[in-house]
């Protein structure tokens, strides 16, 4: 089967995130994106090998959304870590099942991981060492996307009020605020610290 004109790997993926909106991530398919796209699934083959593929491809196009690359002119590394978890979050929940396809992913393309490299050699150039920048990066992405995990996860089942909690956790779940940035906050906080141990300061 011949190419169909027009169709591109950006379009391709485009119109797998709108369907993942739709549809979620079960109800996405290669025939399901095939047919809104009016081609055969062949067709796409062109573009995408594999399902697993064309899910790498939606997870990258999340994750470019957050903005990913090195702190802006002037920016603080410490503010710039929060900012890209809060957006990396963002760009997340914007989409249906948007952390199990970003949890899902295998690979990124290259022009992700050059912004990925971008941002390690960031920290870097303020005193990281290579391993502490990725560890500390990674630390970051693992926490945003297990609290994404759970934030679109269906309510658990047989969950009891708060008033059925233990007195702490019913004071603490009262108290509001904190939560996902609070949690971002303390991880930047422990590589603050990690840093001082290598720098001396």
């Amino acid at each position: 089967m011949s190419e169909k004109p027009g169709l591109t790997r950006a379009g391709l993926i485009d119109a797998a995130l709108t369907l993942l909106d739709e549809v979620g991530l079960k109800g996405l398919t290669v025939r399901r994106l095939a047919a809104d796209l009016g081609v055969k699934s062949p067709a796409l083959y062109w573009h995408i090998r594999t399902k697993q593929e064309l899910l790498d491809g939606v997870a990258e196009a999340i994750v470019r959304a957050a903005g990913l690359g090195p702190p802006h002119d002037g920016e603080p590394w410490q503010d710039w870590l929060v900012r890209r978890a809060l957006a990396y979050r963002a760009a997340v929940l914007g989409h249906r099942d948007g952390a199990l396809v970003v949890a899902s992913s295998t690979r990124l393309g290259a022009e992700a991981l050059e912004l990925f490299d971008a941002e390690l050699r960031a920290l870097v150039a303020e005193g990281f060492t290579p391993r502490l920048a990725l560890d500390t990066i990674s630390a970051l992405s693992h926490y945003t996307t297990g609290f994404l995990l759970r934030e679109q996860s269906p309510p658990t089942a047989g969950a009891g009020p708060v008033g059925a909690l233990p007195g702490t956790l019913v004071a603490a779940r009262r108290a509001g605020g904190g939560g996902f940035e609070t949690g971002a906050r303390l991880i930047v906080a422990g590589a603050e610290r990690e840093l001082a141990g290598v720098t001396g300061g």
